[in-house]
Order: C-alpha cells, then sequence, then structure tokens
C-alpha cells in the first residue's frame, strides 16, 4: 500500500507545504500566528476524516463526538496515570476514538444521506450531555490539561507545533496511501453505485465501516493534538453540536479533492475567526457564515479548487 508514496505528487507537495510552514512560523512570523496553525493543523485531521467519509456520499454532523472523545481520553489518562507524554497523549486519543467508532460502527454502517447525519449527530449529543452532568469530569467547566512532554522533558510550543506538524504528515500520507489501496479505490465506486460493488464481490458495509473507524482515529487525535495545545478541554468546546457544525463547515470550505485540502481551510477558517473576532466581535458569525456562502456561490469545489486552477494542479493526479 506504501509502495512508491513518496513519488506520489499530493505526497512531496504536502511535505514541502508542512516543511515550509514551519519554518514560516516559526522564524518569521508572531507567536500568535504559529498558535492560529497549530490549531488549524490539528482541526485539520478532523477534516481529513470527513473528507474521507464524504468521499463516500457519507456527511456526519456529529463527528465532534471522536474529536471531544480523544480530547477526553488525554484528560482522563493524564488525571489518572499522569501521563503527559505527547505520543502517548496522541496514541491513546487515536485509539479511543477508533475503538467507540468501531463499536458505533456497526449501527451507523446501516444508513445513508440524512439518516447518517442525524444518527451521528444523536450520538455526539449523548455524550455531550454525559459529559456536562458528570462532575468528576469538571462537568461544564471541563478540565485542565498540563504541558506536554517528550521522553521526560517538557515541550516549548515550538517543539510541540514541530510534534503536531510530523503527526499531521503521518496521518496524511497514510490516508494517501490508503486512497491509492483497492479499499481505497472503492471510495468512488460506492459513490457511484453500491449495488454495483456488491455484486463484484465487495462488502460496503464492511468498506464503510472501516473508513468509519479510520474517520473516528483521526478525529480523535485532532482532539487529543487541540486539548494538548490548548491546556483545556471542556464540553462547549469540544463535544457541542456547534463544534461538529464547524467541522463540516470548514470541509465544505476547503474542498475534498486533495489530501492538502483540509489543512489549508482548517489553517484558513482559523484566521478568518480570527480576524473577525477582532474586527467585528458582535458579528464574526456573520463574517464566517457570508465567506462559505461566498465560496459555495463562486467556487463550489472549495478552496482546493482555486489552488487547482491557480496551479493548473489536475485533480485525476491526486487520487491514482
Amino acid at each position: 500500500m506504501f509502495t512508491g508514496i513518496f513519488k506520489d505528487t499530493s505526497v512531496r507537495v504536502l511535505i514541502v507545504f508542512m516543511i515550509s510552514l514551519c519554518v514560516i512560523s516559526s522564524f518569521i512570523l508572531p507567536d500568535w500566528m504559529q498558535n492560529n496553525f497549530m490549531y488549524g493543523l490539528s482541526r485539520g485531521l478532523a477534516i481529513l476524516g470527513l473528507m474521507l467519509l464524504w468521499r463516500t456520499n457519507l456527511v456526519s454532523f456529529g463527528h465532534a463526538l471522536y474529536y471531544g472523545f480523544g480530547a477526553y481520553a488525554v484528560a482522563l489518562c493524564q488525571k489518572y496515570f499522569g501521563i503527559t507524554d505527547i505520543l502517548l497523549r496522541f496514541t491513546i486519543a487515536v485509539v479511543a476514538a477508533g475503538l467507540l467508532g468501531f463499536c458505533l460502527g456497526f449501527i451507523l454502517r446501516k444508513y445513508r444521506e440524512i439518516f447518517f447525519a442525524m444518527l451521528s449527530l444523536a450520538f455526539s449529543m449523548v455524550l455531550y450531555g454525559l459529559l456536562a452532568k458528570a462532575e468528576f469530569l469538571g462537568s461544564t467547566d471541563g478540565m485542565s490539561i498540563s504541558p506536554s512532554t517528550l521522553f521526560g522533558l517538557e515541550l516549548t510550543r515550538q517543539y510541540l507545533f514541530f510534534l503536531i506538524t510530523f503527526f499531521v504528515i503521518c496521518a496524511a500520507v497514510s490516508i494517501q496511501a490508503y486512497l491509492r489501496s483497492t479499499l481505497g479505490h472503492l471510495t468512488t465506486a460506492i459513490q457511484d453505485n453500491e449495488i454495483r460493488v456488491e455484486f463484484l464481490g465487495f462488502s460496503v458495509q464492511k468498506a464503510i465501516h472501516i473508513k468509519y473507524v479510520i474517520s473516528a482515529c483521526l478525529a480523535g487525535g485532532a482532539g487529543g493534538l487541540m486539548a494538548a495545545s490548548l491546556g483545556q478541554v471542556d464540553p462547549d468546546s469540544m463535544v457541542n453540536w456547534n463544534v461538529s457544525g464547524e467541522l463540516v463547515f470548514i470541509t465544505i470550505m476547503s474542498g475534498w479533492g486533495n489530501i492538502l485540502a483540509p489543512f489549508i481551510g482548517a489553517i484558513i477558517f482559523e484566521f478568518i475567526r480570527t480576524y473577525a473576532f477582532e474586527w467585528a466581535p458582535q458579528a464574526w458569525a456573520a463574517i464566517v457564515g457570508g465567506t462559505l456562502l461566498a465560496i459555495i456561490f463562486f467556487f463550489p469545489g472549495g478552496i482546493w479548487s482555486i489552488i487547482e486552477k491557480v496551479f493548473n494542479y489536475g485533480k485525476k493526479k491526486d487520487v491514482k
């Protein structure tokens, strides 16, 4: 599956972009911009997971379930086991969300369209209600996350950013390798005609289940990295329905033509929200919504379609 993966144009562009981002944000740009890049890359993992589902005509309105579950898994492991190592935190978040996604996948893989979307939202709101009422988890106030370490050494913000970038590169390269595989090519086939895929001898439900678990793992990893970046987890910022809405918003805004698109879209969203808060704190939501409407009207393929037109970057080359 990984054979020749580093010869893939999308992977090369991704790696160059991420390394350039690290260098520019660390040595040229101010700290607050580096924080925005960090948050954007972390959230971009969840968008990458949604993009994977989107390619199968599945829209999840409840992906904050895994985003928040991964974040709270990090918080609980710190509280009860004292785990602060960033490698363990990321692994715990991914595994915890993946296990939850595996269990719920048996239910969700049977549904399509609005039923899939609303059922995923319902599961997310169940978790939100439990977390908001659980006093040992801080209720609506949430829990604090101590600074991350690596092999016992406390990480500065800059080194945390480097490691988050490394995790993002590994995850995105793995997804590209998956999309190049036989199972990955089923994504387009399922989108076109599920019945024909069944006649070819593949199980559509199993294929969707696998994609759903991968998507849950990515969202959980995103939540774990965001918790480590923010130093705080709470139900409203991690699990609430508006978080799921933001993830879907960014997915639409980004486009799904390339593995780099979710991260570019997530970073742009962070800056739009930051400047909207600064310039119009009472109307920031209207500015963000207006941005989405403009992109839908003028660039239905999202931000990535703009990049394709400007750089003549062919979509067919990206998904081979």
